[in-house]
């Protein structure tokens, strides 16, 4: 099953990508095929949909073989990044009935709980279908040590249970869309 991890800020210095590959690493221990989609690998110049964008053809073939998604996103200012929403909006029927779980990332103690409830109607516009389950990665700045691994354990139980939900959704959806719920 192949569910990517993308990585919703571009920011020089950006914690995330912390997250980001502690969430590859969980998804590899569940047994899932993940990489990380890095918003920095599919900039685009402007809002200007009228022409063919390399970067969405580069997204497009991921995304059509992808069974589900994670976004992993810091909070800016009680929302998610721009360069985060102009990356998806390189796409649209491509997303439609993968289930998407997201992990808010902030400096601060709420983990970026306000982003992660604005991403979750983005998502549904997109015809994603959003779990539950979040992972909210707190106080980044202290949770990982200078090698970038986690210190607090905690968040791999987080992790699978995150994990473990949406690939569920995954796999109830891909059977739905071939007629068999199972």
């Amino acid at each position: 099953m192949f569910i990517p991890i993308i990585l919703g800020t571009a920011r020089a210095g950006r914690q995330s990508e912390k997250v980001a590959r502690f969430m590859l690493e969980q998804a590899k221990e569940a047994g899932l095929d993940s990489e990380i989609l890095d918003v920095r690998d599919y900039r685009v110049q402007a809002t200007d949909n009228s022409v063919q964008i390399p970067a969405a053809e580069k997204l497009r073939e991921k995304i059509r073989n992808a069974d589900g998604l994670i976004i992993v996103s810091p909070e800016y200012n009680h929302g998610y990044p721009g360069e985060l929403k102009m990356m998806l909006d390189l796409l649209y029927e491509e997303y439609a009935r993968k289930p998407v779980g997201i992990c808010g990332v902030s400096s601060g103690p709420f983990g970026g709980t306000r982003m992660v409830e604005q991403m979750k109607p983005v998502c549904v516009e997109f015809h994603m279908v959003p779990i539950r389950e979040a992972v909210y990665f707190s106080s980044v700045m202290d949770l990982f040590d200078g090698e970038g691994k986690i210190k607090d354990e905690a968040y791999r139980q987080r992790a699978q249970v995150f994990l473990g939900e949406l690939a569920r959704y995954a796999r109830a959806l891909k059977a739905a869309g071939e007629g068999k719920v199972k």
